[in-house]
């Protein structure tokens, strides 16, 4: 857990998708996140986290569902959402912070 809070206290922005192997709609993300990261490159890093190995760290965020993304920078939370998110709408957001 300390290497996911030094992680997100870089100068980077960092975008953690919290999800599950079990989870329908995480599966429709993962192509969205590889395409987010191959448009954005070094501009941002994902960081996926498996909430059924996680859960104390999915507690102490108060994640409640999955798939749910959280858009870090310098440890602050800027941005959060939980559900499918389109590719183009997870760009647009990153984008406002960069």
């Amino acid at each position: 857990m300390s290497s996911f809070f030094s992680i997100i206290a870089s100068d980077q922005i960092v975008l953690v998708d919290f999800f599950a192997e079990w989870c329908g709609p995480c599966k429709t993300m993962s192509p969205i996140l590889k395409d987010v990261k191959s448009s954005l490159g070094d501009k941002v890093k994902i960081l996926k986290i498996d909430v059924d190995k996680n859960q104390r760290l999915a507690t102490a965020l108060s994640v409640q569902g999955v798939p749910t993304l959280i858009l870090y920078k310098k440890s602050k939370v800027m941005w959060r959402q939980s559900g499918v998110i389109p590719k183009n709408d997870i760009i647009s957001k990153i984008n406002e912070f960069l």
